[in-house]
């Protein structure tokens, strides 16, 4: 009897052993499975940084649940970061009003951000979904209720309609059509007139094409630089430029009739003076002025409010020494008073008049930048580069004008206008000790 009690205990034993070895090993098995599966991860994120060890560290294998750590900056101008893409920006666009900042990303998605609320804790934004594409550039319509996109996968022009609701929020309609292919090599900016007439293409293959609303090709321009790296409409409607291999900026006037129909594109003037290709370049919001930054490791401010149909050139007011790299973008207040200029993942703002480098941000993106432009108001710079917006006070602006205003107080002679002057002054101060607050991440 005991006996059979002994060997019935022995049989349990050995089956719980049996039990425990089998778990264990599956354990093993699962550990490995993920150790290697981690490992393809690891290997996918770091194909350019070059090979990875053979042998996997003894440490807590990374699920996919697990985020990649995010990018962190801060400065004391960082006035927001604004962080709802999943996926890389890759264009930024201020709309003419004011109101709203557009972004999108290769997350599939448009997204319109109020910019009232970018000094607020929480950045809520509003969603526009590229049905079976993504869009790469975005440009509101001069009355910011519409903007056009750029389609990654089809190689054309969408437009959506926003459409106000009733309770006040909006919603976005694509449009029945897309405009026709024409471009045969890639893209680089879209644009659309403040004066609504024309809407503009431009890829790396020299050529421009002017639009009419509707999609029809009004004319075509082949830019005879080589290569192209920047190209826009400026903010005032009239002009389209761009710039590239050679050492110049080349600027055209559209032309319309009175009867609003098209005429032509003229040539009106060039920027020349660098001594290699312009990286990229910014219209002042009048158009009066442009900055250019070059390969040559400078940029330089010129005046061009000309007689250019009198065969006139534009002036040049400055050159200035700069970091800069291939992809640099350069953006001038809409006063002309700063000049923002982008270095890979860095940013520097400089006085426009004296030159002076007044703000240096390092490490703003984990990615170099891709855009970077002033609001309408000059207050706010914003720029991207990786899943976040960065939203700064243009606290050299600031300066700029209070400088102007004290220079004009020095020589105003009516009281009235010394009070005024003193009065804005004293709002001007206000305004630059507010922005330059503790940092934001």
């Amino acid at each position: 009897m005991e006996f059979a009690a002994l060997f019935a205990v022995t049989l349990l034993l050995g089956a719980l052993v049996i039990l425990v070895a089998l778990a264990v090993g599956k354990r093993k098995e699962e550990i490995r499975e993920e150790i290697e599966q981690a490992s393809e991860f690891a290997a996918v994120g770091s194909v350019a940084k070059g090979p990875t060890s053979k042998k996997p560290k003894q440490e807590k294998p990374r699920t996919r649940k697990d985020k990649a750590a995010q990018h962190t900056f801060s400065h004391p101008l960082l006035a927001a970061s604004l962080k709802s893409h999943s996926a890389n920006v890759t264009c930024l666009d201020f709309s003419s009003n004011g109101k709203y900042l557009a972004s999108c990303a290769e997350d599939r998605t448009v997204r319109i951000w109020s910019t009232k609320d970018f000094l607020d804790r929480e950045h809520k934004c509003l969603r526009a979904n590229v049905d079976l594409d993504s869009a790469t550039l975005v440009r509101f319509s001069p009355d910011s209720r519409a903007f056009i996109t750029w389609l990654s996968n089809g190689d054309t022009i969408r437009i959506f309609k926003m459409i106000k609701k009733e309770d006040g929020t909006l919603s976005f309609k694509a449009s029945s059509e897309d405009f026709p292919q024409k471009h045969k090599a890639p893209i680089l900016n879209i644009g659309i007139a403040e004066t609504g007439k024309f809407i503009m293409s431009a890829s790396t293959d020299t050529s421009i094409h002017i639009w009419d609303l509707k999609g029809d090709v009004l004319a075509s321009i082949n830019t005879n630089q080589i290569t192209t790296s920047y190209a826009c409409v400026s903010p005032c409607g009239r002009f389209v430029a761009s710039c590239g291999f050679t050492p110049d900026v080349k600027v055209w006037e559209v032309c319309f009739g009175k009867g609003g129909e098209f005429k032509e594109v003229a040539r009106a003037f060039d920027l020349k003076g660098h001594s290699a290709g312009v990286h990229s370049f910014a219209f002042s919001n009048d158009s009066s002025r442009m900055v250019t930054v070059s390969k040559d490791g400078t940029w330089k401010l010129w005046d061009t409010d000309v007689e250019y149909k009198k065969q006139q050139d534009p002036y040049l007011l400055k050159t200035v020494p700069c970091t800069s790299s291939e992809g640099s973008r350069v953006a001038l207040s809409p006063d002309g008073r700063v000049v923002a200029i982008s270095d890979g993942c860095n940013v520097a703002m400089y006085g426009a008049a004296s030159g002076q480098l007044e703000e240096e941000m390092h490490g703003v993106h984990s990615e170099n930048i891709n855009d970077l432009r002033f609001d309408i108001t000059g207050r706010l710079l914003a720029c991207s580069g990786d899943k976040a917006i960065r939203v700064f006070h243009n606290a050299p602006g600031y300066r700029a004008a209070i400088r102007d205003m004290k220079d004009m107080l020095k020589k105003a002679q009516n009281e009235a206008m010394k009070q005024r002057l003193q009065q804005q002054i004293s709002e001007a101060q206000r305004s630059l000790d507010n922005v330059q607050a503790a940092p934001v991440e």
